[in-house]
């Protein structure tokens, strides 16, 4: 499609038009594309908006990066915010600090989801153990289950004991989901204090925690 063409389309009072020429614009250079984005940050719908966002994902620049933080801060779609978490992540270490705060000031559950599957483990194990024990210390039962599902993956990096720590101390919670999850995380820790919160878990009055337990081995 033409960019012309993308432009009449972007103006459309049809949400489907505005959605293709978006689309469209993958084959034209960040330049041209982010300042045509930023004209439709405002849409009255959000998956146009949430559109936007993953194209500045793409389409990386210095405006788009702080497009992103504009939507981020001031988008009231949780999905919208969402996005825009996934596609900041795309620009590496200067978006970490930006990721760490959204997760500390934003509490919904998608939106904390987004940003810790966005976090390299790896890379940034400590940061993510702290987002971890953030979503964990929330009061979405969501969050908290993502959270010690997430503790998992510090497993086999300089941080296995501090993740380790808080799911012996989440093992003792007095909800039955967070028990039961911390049964499947704690598999993947290869250390006698993960086996012996295990074998307690095992005698829990809750079925679904000892089925947790018993996942795998069977």
């Amino acid at each position: 499609m033409e960019l012309h063409q993308i432009e009449t389309n972007l103006n459309s009072p049809n949400p489907q038009n505005r959605m293709k020429a978006i689309t469209e614009l993958r084959h034209y250079e960040p330049g041209l594309v982010v300042p045509l984005l930023k004209g439709r940050m405002y849409d009255q719908e959000f998956l146009i908006r949430s559109f936007v966002a993953m194209g500045l994902g793409y389409k990386q620049t210095e405006e788009a990066f702080g497009l992103l933080l504009d939507l981020i801060e001031h988008d009231k779609d949780y999905n919208v915010r969402a996005e825009a978490a996934n596609s900041l992540a795309k620009y590496g270490k200067r978006a970490i600090s930006h990721l760490v705060y959204l997760f500390q000031q934003d509490s919904n559950w998608l939106v904390r989801q987004s940003i810790l599957a966005a976090i390299e483990v790896t890379e940034h194990p400590e940061i993510f153990l702290k987002l971890c024990i953030s979503g964990l210390k929330g009061n979405d039962i969501t969050v908290q289950e993502s959270a010690i599902a997430n503790l998992g993956q510090l497993a086999k990096t300089p941080q296995a004991s501090s993740a380790l720590e808080v799911l012996l101390e989440a093992a003792n919670s007095s909800k039955d989901a967070i028990r039961a999850q911390v049964a499947i995380t704690l598999r993947h820790f290869d250390d006698p204090r993960a086996q012996n919160a295990l074998m307690k878990l095992r005698q829990d009055s809750d079925y679904r925690v000892v089925g947790a337990t018993l996942e795998g081995l069977l």
